[in-house]
Protein backbone atom coordinates (compact mmCIF):
# COMPACT_ATOMS: atom_id res chain seq x y z
CA UNK A 1 0.00 0.00 0.00
CA UNK A 2 2.88 2.34 0.58
CA UNK A 3 4.02 1.95 -3.03
CA UNK A 4 0.33 2.89 -3.95
CA UNK A 5 0.28 5.54 -2.06
CA UNK A 6 3.65 6.75 -3.50
CA UNK A 7 2.84 6.75 -7.05
CA UNK A 8 -0.22 8.72 -6.06
CA UNK A 9 1.98 11.26 -5.11
CA UNK A 10 4.33 11.01 -7.92
CA UNK A 11 1.42 11.15 -10.54
CA UNK A 12 0.36 14.34 -8.70
CA UNK A 13 3.68 16.04 -9.12
CA UNK A 14 4.26 15.08 -12.82
CA UNK A 15 1.23 16.76 -14.74
CA UNK A 16 2.95 16.43 -18.20
CA UNK A 17 6.57 14.55 -18.77
CA UNK A 18 8.80 17.65 -18.24
CA UNK A 19 7.46 17.62 -14.59
CA UNK A 20 7.57 13.47 -14.47
CA UNK A 21 11.23 13.59 -14.92
CA UNK A 22 12.04 16.40 -12.95
CA UNK A 23 10.62 14.38 -10.34
CA UNK A 24 12.13 11.50 -11.38
CA UNK A 25 15.74 13.50 -11.24
CA UNK A 26 14.82 14.88 -7.53
CA UNK A 27 14.63 11.43 -6.30
CA UNK A 28 17.44 9.94 -8.19
CA UNK A 29 19.63 13.06 -6.69
CA UNK A 30 18.28 12.13 -3.23
CA UNK A 31 19.61 9.08 -3.46
CA UNK A 32 22.76 9.79 -4.41
CA UNK A 33 22.69 9.16 -8.13
CA UNK A 34 24.93 11.81 -10.19
CA UNK A 35 23.53 13.70 -12.91
CA UNK A 36 25.63 13.68 -16.44
CA UNK A 37 25.37 15.89 -19.32
CA UNK A 38 24.88 14.68 -22.38
CA UNK A 39 27.39 17.08 -24.20
CA UNK A 40 30.48 15.97 -22.01
CA UNK A 41 32.32 12.36 -22.32
CA UNK A 42 31.43 9.26 -20.23
CA UNK A 43 31.57 5.56 -20.41
CA UNK A 44 31.40 2.45 -18.38
CA UNK A 45 32.45 2.84 -14.57
CA UNK A 46 32.04 -0.33 -12.08
CA UNK A 47 29.32 0.66 -9.26
CA UNK A 48 28.55 4.17 -11.17
CA UNK A 49 24.90 5.40 -10.42
CA UNK A 50 23.71 8.10 -12.73
CA UNK A 51 21.12 9.45 -15.05
CA UNK A 52 20.58 11.43 -18.20
CA UNK A 53 17.87 13.67 -19.63
CA UNK A 54 17.22 14.47 -23.04
CA UNK A 55 14.74 17.20 -24.28
CA UNK A 56 13.51 17.47 -20.57
CA UNK A 57 11.15 14.81 -20.81
CA UNK A 58 13.02 11.81 -21.30
CA UNK A 59 15.46 10.13 -19.14
CA UNK A 60 17.86 7.27 -18.72
CA UNK A 61 19.03 5.63 -15.46
CA UNK A 62 21.72 3.15 -14.86
CA UNK A 63 23.52 1.32 -11.48
CA UNK A 64 26.56 -0.02 -13.72
CA UNK A 65 27.40 -3.90 -12.55
CA UNK A 66 30.75 -5.16 -11.40
CA UNK A 67 31.58 -6.44 -14.86
CA UNK A 68 31.82 -4.60 -18.11
CA UNK A 69 28.36 -5.00 -20.68
CA UNK A 70 30.47 -6.65 -23.25
CA UNK A 71 30.40 -9.71 -20.94
CA UNK A 72 27.77 -9.20 -18.66
CA UNK A 73 24.89 -7.33 -20.33
CA UNK A 74 22.43 -5.26 -19.64
CA UNK A 75 19.37 -5.28 -17.93
CA UNK A 76 16.82 -2.91 -18.71
CA UNK A 77 13.34 -1.41 -18.39
CA UNK A 78 11.35 0.49 -20.72
CA UNK A 79 8.46 2.73 -20.33
CA UNK A 80 7.63 6.18 -21.28
CA UNK A 81 6.48 9.63 -19.51
CA UNK A 82 3.36 10.84 -21.66
CA UNK A 83 0.06 10.50 -21.71
CA UNK A 84 -3.29 11.46 -23.74
CA UNK A 85 -4.37 15.26 -23.09
CA UNK A 86 -4.73 18.79 -24.68
CA UNK A 87 -2.26 21.03 -25.62
CA UNK A 88 -2.35 24.31 -26.33
CA UNK A 89 -1.33 25.44 -29.97
CA UNK A 90 1.50 28.00 -30.95
CA UNK A 91 -0.97 30.66 -30.91
CA UNK A 92 -2.98 29.67 -27.27
CA UNK A 93 -6.18 32.02 -27.38
CA UNK A 94 -9.44 32.87 -29.52
CA UNK A 95 -12.24 34.54 -28.84
CA UNK A 96 -15.76 33.12 -29.44
CA UNK A 97 -19.10 34.62 -28.29
CA UNK A 98 -17.98 36.74 -26.00
CA UNK A 99 -15.58 34.37 -24.03
CA UNK A 100 -11.56 33.53 -23.74
CA UNK A 101 -11.01 30.12 -25.31
CA UNK A 102 -7.45 28.13 -24.73
CA UNK A 103 -7.09 27.01 -28.46
CA UNK A 104 -5.51 23.23 -28.22
CA UNK A 105 -4.91 20.59 -29.95
CA UNK A 106 -4.81 17.00 -29.05
CA UNK A 107 -2.39 14.38 -28.21
CA UNK A 108 -2.44 11.00 -28.70
CA UNK A 109 -5.26 8.83 -28.35
CA UNK A 110 -7.89 11.11 -26.15
CA UNK A 111 -10.53 9.54 -24.73
CA UNK A 112 -12.69 12.88 -24.99
CA UNK A 113 -15.71 12.44 -23.43
CA UNK A 114 -13.89 12.86 -20.25
CA UNK A 115 -12.62 15.93 -20.81
CA UNK A 116 -15.57 17.55 -20.55
CA UNK A 117 -17.05 19.50 -17.31
CA UNK A 118 -13.53 18.81 -15.29
CA UNK A 119 -11.58 21.53 -13.11
CA UNK A 120 -8.61 22.01 -15.48
CA UNK A 121 -5.24 23.57 -14.29
CA UNK A 122 -2.13 24.08 -17.16
CA UNK A 123 1.23 22.95 -17.06
CA UNK A 124 4.33 22.67 -18.98
CA UNK A 125 7.76 23.86 -20.55
CA UNK A 126 8.44 27.50 -21.65
CA UNK A 127 11.34 28.70 -24.03
CA UNK A 128 12.66 32.24 -22.80
CA UNK A 129 15.40 34.16 -24.13
CA UNK A 130 17.33 35.39 -21.33
CA UNK A 131 20.40 36.93 -21.95
CA UNK A 132 20.94 36.40 -25.72
CA UNK A 133 20.04 32.46 -24.77
CA UNK A 134 16.94 30.35 -24.77
CA UNK A 135 16.43 28.79 -21.20
CA UNK A 136 13.92 26.39 -20.34
CA UNK A 137 11.14 27.45 -17.72
CA UNK A 138 8.72 25.12 -15.93
CA UNK A 139 4.90 26.23 -15.31
CA UNK A 140 2.37 24.82 -13.58
CA UNK A 141 -0.91 26.59 -12.38
CA UNK A 142 -3.19 24.62 -9.74
CA UNK A 143 -6.03 26.34 -9.81
CA UNK A 144 -9.03 25.24 -11.76
CA UNK A 145 -8.20 27.90 -14.69
CA UNK A 146 -10.61 26.62 -16.99
CA UNK A 147 -13.24 23.91 -18.46
CA UNK A 148 -14.36 21.90 -21.14
CA UNK A 149 -18.22 22.54 -20.66
CA UNK A 150 -20.56 20.04 -22.05
CA UNK A 151 -23.85 21.34 -24.29
CA UNK A 152 -27.10 21.16 -21.61
CA UNK A 153 -29.17 17.85 -22.57
CA UNK A 154 -32.03 20.51 -23.72
CA UNK A 155 -29.91 20.97 -26.60
CA UNK A 156 -28.70 17.33 -27.37
CA UNK A 157 -31.54 15.01 -26.06
CA UNK A 158 -30.23 11.93 -27.97
CA UNK A 159 -27.18 11.63 -26.30
CA UNK A 160 -27.70 9.42 -23.56
CA UNK A 161 -28.60 7.16 -26.38
CA UNK A 162 -26.19 7.95 -29.31
CA UNK A 163 -23.37 9.09 -27.01
CA UNK A 164 -21.28 12.31 -26.80
CA UNK A 165 -19.32 12.85 -29.72
CA UNK A 166 -16.99 16.53 -29.24
CA UNK A 167 -15.28 17.14 -32.74
CA UNK A 168 -11.76 17.90 -31.99
CA UNK A 169 -11.71 21.14 -33.74
CA UNK A 170 -15.35 22.51 -32.54
CA UNK A 171 -16.13 21.46 -29.13
CA UNK A 172 -12.60 21.39 -27.05
CA UNK A 173 -11.43 24.74 -26.63
CA UNK A 174 -11.82 25.16 -22.69
CA UNK A 175 -13.58 28.44 -21.81
CA UNK A 176 -10.92 30.53 -19.97
CA UNK A 177 -12.24 33.53 -19.33
CA UNK A 178 -14.83 36.58 -20.53
CA UNK A 179 -13.68 38.52 -23.42
CA UNK A 180 -15.96 41.35 -24.27
CA UNK A 181 -14.05 43.02 -27.02
CA UNK A 182 -11.96 45.52 -24.74
CA UNK A 183 -9.53 47.91 -27.01
CA UNK A 184 -5.97 47.74 -26.28
CA UNK A 185 -3.27 45.39 -25.72
CA UNK A 186 -5.18 43.33 -22.92
CA UNK A 187 -7.57 42.95 -25.82
CA UNK A 188 -5.62 40.81 -27.45
CA UNK A 189 -6.70 36.83 -26.19
CA UNK A 190 -2.91 35.65 -27.50
CA UNK A 191 -1.35 38.14 -24.87
CA UNK A 192 -4.17 37.65 -22.16
CA UNK A 193 -3.10 33.88 -22.01
CA UNK A 194 0.98 34.50 -22.77
CA UNK A 195 0.87 36.67 -19.53
CA UNK A 196 -1.15 34.31 -17.38
CA UNK A 197 2.05 31.86 -18.75
CA UNK A 198 4.60 34.62 -17.95
CA UNK A 199 3.33 35.40 -14.41
CA UNK A 200 3.27 31.63 -13.73
CA UNK A 201 6.55 31.14 -14.71
CA UNK A 202 8.25 34.25 -13.32
CA UNK A 203 9.31 35.94 -17.01
CA UNK A 204 8.11 38.42 -18.88
CA UNK A 205 5.45 37.68 -21.70
CA UNK A 206 8.05 39.16 -24.39
CA UNK A 207 10.71 37.07 -23.49
CA UNK A 208 8.95 33.76 -24.66
CA UNK A 209 10.02 32.51 -27.55
CA UNK A 210 8.40 28.73 -26.99
CA UNK A 211 6.06 26.81 -25.51
CA UNK A 212 4.76 22.70 -24.56
CA UNK A 213 1.90 23.23 -22.35
CA UNK A 214 -0.78 20.82 -21.30
CA UNK A 215 -4.10 21.01 -19.56
CA UNK A 216 -4.52 18.57 -16.62
CA UNK A 217 -7.28 17.56 -14.55
CA UNK A 218 -6.69 19.22 -10.58
CA UNK A 219 -8.40 16.17 -8.83
CA UNK A 220 -5.44 14.56 -6.91
CA UNK A 221 -4.95 10.84 -7.56
CA UNK A 222 -6.25 8.85 -4.59
CA UNK A 223 -6.45 5.34 -3.04
CA UNK A 224 -10.01 4.02 -3.42
CA UNK A 225 -12.84 1.41 -3.18
CA UNK A 226 -14.78 -0.42 -0.75
CA UNK A 227 -11.47 -1.72 1.02
CA UNK A 228 -8.43 0.57 -0.62
CA UNK A 229 -7.99 -1.66 -3.58
CA UNK A 230 -7.87 0.38 -6.27
CA UNK A 231 -6.12 3.72 -7.66
CA UNK A 232 -8.33 6.09 -9.43
CA UNK A 233 -5.87 8.58 -11.22
CA UNK A 234 -4.93 10.40 -14.43
CA UNK A 235 -2.25 9.36 -16.21
CA UNK A 236 -1.68 6.05 -14.92
CA UNK A 237 -0.87 4.72 -18.39
CA UNK A 238 1.83 4.99 -17.97
CA UNK A 239 3.59 7.23 -15.15
CA UNK A 240 2.58 3.60 -13.06
CA UNK A 241 5.48 1.95 -14.75
CA UNK A 242 7.81 4.47 -14.98
CA UNK A 243 7.44 4.96 -11.37
CA UNK A 244 7.82 1.38 -10.77
CA UNK A 245 10.87 1.06 -13.35
CA UNK A 246 12.61 4.14 -11.12
CA UNK A 247 11.59 2.42 -7.53
CA UNK A 248 13.37 -0.80 -8.89
CA UNK A 249 16.28 0.72 -9.98
CA UNK A 250 16.71 2.77 -7.04
CA UNK A 251 16.19 -1.00 -4.41
CA UNK A 252 18.11 -3.12 -6.92
CA UNK A 253 21.57 -4.44 -5.91
CA UNK A 254 22.97 -5.76 -9.66
CA UNK A 255 26.17 -7.80 -9.42
CA UNK A 256 27.66 -8.12 -12.17
CA UNK A 257 25.40 -6.79 -15.02
CA UNK A 258 24.08 -3.03 -15.60
CA UNK A 259 20.47 -2.15 -14.61
CA UNK A 260 19.35 0.37 -16.78
CA UNK A 261 15.81 2.36 -17.04
CA UNK A 262 14.76 4.35 -20.13
CA UNK A 263 11.71 6.67 -19.15
CA UNK A 264 11.00 7.83 -23.14
CA UNK A 265 8.72 11.07 -23.99
CA UNK A 266 6.14 10.66 -27.19
CA UNK A 267 5.18 7.06 -27.13
CA UNK A 268 1.39 7.99 -27.72
CA UNK A 269 1.97 9.63 -30.57
CA UNK A 270 4.34 6.81 -31.77
CA UNK A 271 7.82 7.48 -30.59
CA UNK A 272 9.14 9.06 -34.12
CA UNK A 273 11.43 11.79 -32.23
CA UNK A 274 14.48 12.87 -31.13
CA UNK A 275 13.67 11.91 -27.16
CA UNK A 276 11.04 9.33 -28.34
CA UNK A 277 11.62 5.03 -28.35
CA UNK A 278 12.47 5.41 -32.11
CA UNK A 279 15.19 8.28 -31.33
CA UNK A 280 18.74 7.16 -30.65
CA UNK A 281 18.87 8.28 -27.24
CA UNK A 282 18.85 4.72 -25.85
CA UNK A 283 21.57 3.58 -28.23
CA UNK A 284 23.59 6.85 -27.42
CA UNK A 285 23.99 5.73 -24.17
CA UNK A 286 24.63 2.12 -24.54
CA UNK A 287 27.24 2.92 -27.18
CA UNK A 288 29.10 4.98 -24.60
CA UNK A 289 28.63 2.16 -21.90
CA UNK A 290 30.17 -0.33 -24.19
CA UNK A 291 33.12 1.94 -25.43
CA UNK A 292 31.25 3.46 -28.76
CA UNK A 293 32.39 0.17 -30.63
CA UNK A 294 29.88 -1.60 -32.42
CA UNK A 295 31.60 -4.82 -31.77
CA UNK A 296 31.20 -4.06 -27.99
CA UNK A 297 27.80 -3.41 -28.36
CA UNK A 298 26.76 -6.33 -30.04
CA UNK A 299 28.25 -8.35 -28.01
CA UNK A 300 26.51 -6.71 -24.76
CA UNK A 301 23.05 -6.85 -26.14
CA UNK A 302 23.55 -10.35 -27.06
CA UNK A 303 23.71 -10.95 -23.03
CA UNK A 304 20.79 -8.77 -22.47
CA UNK A 305 17.05 -8.56 -21.55
CA UNK A 306 14.65 -5.53 -22.30
CA UNK A 307 11.46 -5.49 -20.42
CA UNK A 308 8.84 -2.80 -22.14
CA UNK A 309 6.60 -1.85 -19.07
CA UNK A 310 3.11 0.03 -20.20
CA UNK A 311 -0.05 -0.79 -18.82
CA UNK A 312 -2.26 -4.06 -19.86
CA UNK A 313 -5.72 -3.92 -20.16
CA UNK A 314 -7.85 -5.48 -17.64
CA UNK A 315 -11.08 -6.95 -17.96
CA UNK A 316 -14.10 -5.27 -17.91
CA UNK A 317 -17.39 -6.51 -16.31
CA UNK A 318 -19.58 -4.85 -18.88
CA UNK A 319 -17.80 -5.30 -21.85
CA UNK A 320 -15.92 -9.36 -21.19
CA UNK A 321 -16.79 -9.76 -24.42
CA UNK A 322 -14.38 -7.70 -25.96
CA UNK A 323 -11.33 -9.94 -24.31
CA UNK A 324 -10.10 -13.29 -24.95
CA UNK A 325 -11.77 -15.80 -22.92
CA UNK A 326 -8.64 -16.95 -21.82
CA UNK A 327 -6.35 -13.68 -21.77
CA UNK A 328 -8.57 -11.89 -18.71
CA UNK A 329 -6.21 -10.14 -17.11
CA UNK A 330 -7.43 -8.65 -13.29
CA UNK A 331 -6.84 -5.95 -11.28
CA UNK A 332 -4.55 -6.83 -8.61
CA UNK A 333 -3.74 -10.56 -9.61
CA UNK A 334 -0.13 -9.52 -10.52
CA UNK A 335 2.28 -8.38 -13.74
CA UNK A 336 0.51 -8.90 -17.47
CA UNK A 337 2.40 -10.48 -19.95
CA UNK A 338 1.29 -9.61 -23.72
CA UNK A 339 1.38 -11.57 -26.32
CA UNK A 340 0.43 -10.34 -29.81
CA UNK A 341 2.15 -12.71 -33.31
CA UNK A 342 1.78 -9.95 -35.80
CA UNK A 343 4.47 -8.12 -32.96
CA UNK A 344 2.56 -5.15 -31.91
CA UNK A 345 4.16 -6.63 -29.17
CA UNK A 346 7.80 -8.05 -28.80
CA UNK A 347 7.04 -10.66 -26.54
CA UNK A 348 8.29 -14.01 -27.94
CA UNK A 349 8.33 -17.57 -25.61
CA UNK A 350 12.09 -17.12 -24.88
CA UNK A 351 11.60 -13.85 -23.13
CA UNK A 352 8.38 -13.93 -21.72
CA UNK A 353 9.90 -16.88 -20.13
CA UNK A 354 13.04 -14.71 -18.27
CA UNK A 355 10.02 -12.88 -17.01
CA UNK A 356 7.90 -15.31 -16.07
CA UNK A 357 10.64 -17.04 -14.40
CA UNK A 358 11.22 -13.92 -12.25
CA UNK A 359 7.98 -14.14 -11.39
CA UNK A 360 8.24 -17.51 -10.14
CA UNK A 361 11.17 -17.46 -8.18
CA UNK A 362 9.05 -14.31 -6.10
CA UNK A 363 6.33 -16.51 -6.19
CA UNK A 364 3.80 -13.74 -8.14
CA UNK A 365 1.30 -14.95 -9.88
CA UNK A 366 1.48 -13.61 -13.61
CA UNK A 367 -1.22 -13.13 -15.65
CA UNK A 368 -1.32 -13.11 -19.56
CA UNK A 369 -3.08 -10.67 -22.43
CA UNK A 370 -3.56 -11.50 -25.89
CA UNK A 371 -5.62 -9.29 -28.07
CA UNK A 372 -8.57 -10.73 -29.27
CA UNK A 373 -7.80 -11.87 -32.73
CA UNK A 374 -10.36 -10.09 -35.27
CA UNK A 375 -9.96 -6.24 -33.22
CA UNK A 376 -6.92 -4.53 -33.92
CA UNK A 377 -4.41 -4.55 -31.49
CA UNK A 378 -2.34 -1.18 -29.53
CA UNK A 379 1.18 -1.50 -29.20
CA UNK A 380 4.09 0.38 -27.72
CA UNK A 381 7.40 0.67 -27.44
CA UNK A 382 8.64 -2.93 -26.99
CA UNK A 383 8.56 -3.40 -30.29
CA UNK A 384 10.61 -0.19 -31.32
CA UNK A 385 13.31 -0.72 -29.00
CA UNK A 386 13.73 -4.72 -30.36
CA UNK A 387 14.38 -3.72 -33.59
CA UNK A 388 16.74 -0.71 -32.94
CA UNK A 389 18.58 -2.86 -30.05
CA UNK A 390 18.14 -6.30 -32.09
CA UNK A 391 17.77 -7.40 -27.90
CA UNK A 392 15.34 -10.22 -26.24
CA UNK A 393 12.13 -7.95 -25.49
CA UNK A 394 8.64 -9.12 -23.11
CA UNK A 395 6.03 -6.57 -23.28
CA UNK A 396 4.58 -6.60 -19.85
CA UNK A 397 2.39 -4.07 -17.59
CA UNK A 398 -0.47 -3.82 -14.99
CA UNK A 399 -3.91 -4.65 -15.58
CA UNK A 400 -6.02 -1.43 -15.59
CA UNK A 401 -9.52 0.26 -16.63
CA UNK A 402 -10.75 3.62 -18.40
CA UNK A 403 -7.38 3.52 -19.99
CA UNK A 404 -6.65 6.53 -22.37
CA UNK A 405 -9.51 8.29 -19.64
CA UNK A 406 -8.68 11.87 -18.01
CA UNK A 407 -9.04 9.59 -15.16
CA UNK A 408 -8.03 6.09 -15.34
CA UNK A 409 -8.18 2.95 -12.84
CA UNK A 410 -6.03 0.17 -11.46
CA UNK A 411 -5.25 -2.20 -8.36
CA UNK A 412 -3.32 -0.74 -5.29
CA UNK A 413 -1.75 -3.67 -4.86
CA UNK A 414 0.07 -3.99 -8.19
CA UNK A 415 2.35 -1.34 -8.04
CA UNK A 416 4.57 -2.89 -4.90
CA UNK A 417 4.34 -6.29 -6.64
CA UNK A 418 5.12 -5.15 -10.08
CA UNK A 419 8.67 -2.97 -8.21
CA UNK A 420 9.40 -6.01 -6.89
CA UNK A 421 9.91 -7.81 -9.88
CA UNK A 422 11.24 -5.19 -11.78
CA UNK A 423 13.70 -5.11 -8.86
CA UNK A 424 14.46 -8.75 -8.83
CA UNK A 425 14.83 -9.10 -13.12
CA UNK A 426 17.49 -6.32 -12.67
CA UNK A 427 19.27 -7.76 -10.34
CA UNK A 428 19.55 -10.56 -13.05
CA UNK A 429 17.55 -12.87 -11.43
CA UNK A 430 15.99 -15.30 -13.97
Amino acid sequence: MNTARDLCTFIDASPTPFHAVAEASRRLLALGYERLDESSAFGFLSGQRAFLTRGDSSLIAFHAGSTHPTEAGFRMIGAHTDSPNLRLKPRPARAKEGYLLFDVDVYGGVLLATWADRDLGVAGRLIVEEDGRLTPRFVRIDRPICRVANLAIHLNREVNDKGLVLNKHQHLGPILGEFLGEIGPTGDPEARVLELLSSAAGVSPESIRGLDIALFDLLPSTVGGLSDEFIFAPRLDNLAMSHAALGALTAAKPEKCTALIALFDHEEVGSSTARGADGPFLEDVLNRLCGDSAQARARALTRSVLVSADMAHAVHPHYADLHDRGHMPLLNAGPVVKTNYNQRYATDGESAAIFRSVCRALDVPCQEFVNRPDLACGSTIGPISASRLGVRTVDVGNAMLSMHSIREMTGSRDPGTMTRVMTAFLEGLR
